[in-house]
């Protein structure tokens, strides 16, 4: 069994870019821009960001994107960091990297939407050709937003498609804003040609999920609450065989499930449920720097607290390959390396 959990080889599939800034860059990108601080040290920010995102609410937790969000509000910051987190999923063993990011919220700080995708665009081509890693960006809309700004940023994104945006997802407070009222816009971004994630099944009922599905997404950020019996219409075992049979992928993050109140004890977290429903999924990290973690440390986790095999764990790795938005060569490519690994490791797989 490895103790060396950055070797482990990984698939990033949901990662929010504006969670993944290091400390350091944080703090110096608030100073250049005058970005009014909690905490004059990295360590320090990065306890006070911690201290506010762990408070069992997706609201406040996403409240804690304030800082972030600010920071990142330049050409130059948008880059540096997208490049700064390329090259820690590397480190942390990533073979294909899908970043996300709702580039509309950079323009209440004076940033425009094109020139933030341009700007995250130019810092994932070289983050990935300095570690030789594939790297794509996922477009994110709001979906507290009003619908016609949800419009804007799938239009924003098929701007993009085939120049590095993969994909476009629905993120932000879920509970009273179901994906069905940015129908129009999924749909367009859908028949583009674009990958489809979306955020459902978090903070509310397990029902989205298969509102996301049948609004036509291939992935779903989250989703344990499809585990949950006693809502209105089907229960969680009708849902999950259905979520099971169309193939969605849940992009699971299970410690961010704790820190936004999804879930409330990592032991008895919904994975194990979806794992004997035989659900489609793997364990994400979501937000390195709200939530103080790697994907790495997350499948030690899920190994160590909720009892998963390392072969289920890199069976999920297989899966997030072959559920990425990357090109189909690249897929193969990083399915091919992650049973190289298992072989080697006598960890049977799929």
């Amino acid at each position: 069994m490895p103790t060396d959990w950055p070797s482990v080889p990984k698939v990033v599939l949901h990662e929010h870019l504006d969670g993944n800034l290091r400390p350091e860059t944080l703090l110096e990108l608030c100073r250049e821009r005058g970005v009014a601080l909690p905490a004059d040290t990295p360590d320090a920010l990065q306890h006070w960001i911690h201290t506010q995102a762990n408070s069992g609410s997706l609201e406040r937790y996403v409240a804690a994107f304030g800082l972030t969000v600010a920071a990142m509000a330049t050409p130059q910051a948008c880059e540096r960091v997208a490049f700064e987190a390329v090259q820690d999923c590397a480190v942390d063993g990533a073979l294909l990297i899908e970043l996300r990011m709702a580039p509309l919220l950079l323009e209440m700080h004076g940033l425009g939407g094109d020139e933030a995708v341009s700007a995250l665009l130019a810092g994932l081509a070289r983050g990935s050709a300095a570690t030789g890693v594939p790297a794509g960006l996922i477009v994110c809309g709001m979906r507290s937003d009003a619908p016609s700004a949800v419009m804007r940023s799938a239009e924003l994104a098929l701007r993009f498609a085939g120049k590095g945006v993969v994909g476009y997802d629905l993120a932000g407070a879920e509970r009273g804003f179901p994906a069905t009222m940015h129908a129009s816009a999924i749909a367009k971004a859908k028949e583009a040609g674009l990958g489809l994630t979306l955020h459902a099944g978090e903070a509310d009922v397990g029902e989205r999920v298969i509102e996301a599905i049948d609004l036509g997404a291939t992935r779903i950020g989250h989703g344990v609450q499809i585990t949950v019996s006693g809502e209105a219409g089907e229960g969680a075992v009708s849902r999950m065989a259905r979520a099971r049979d169309s193939g969605v992928h849940f992009e699971v993050c299970p410690t961010s499930n704790l820190h936004t109140g999804a879930w409330n004890d990592l032991k008895t977290h919904p994975l194990t449920a979806m794992q004997k429903a035989g659900l489609n999924w793997s364990v994400q990290a979501d937000n390195r720097l709200i939530s103080v973690l790697t994907q790495g440390s997350e499948f030690q986790a899920v190994h160590d607290v909720c009892g998963l095999p390392l072969a289920q764990i890199m069976q999920g790795q297989l899966r997030a390959a072959q559920a990425s938005f990357l090109p189909a060569a690249e897929r193969s490519r990083a399915a091919e390396q992650i049973k190289a690994w298992c072989m080697e490791q006598s960890i049977a797989i799929n």
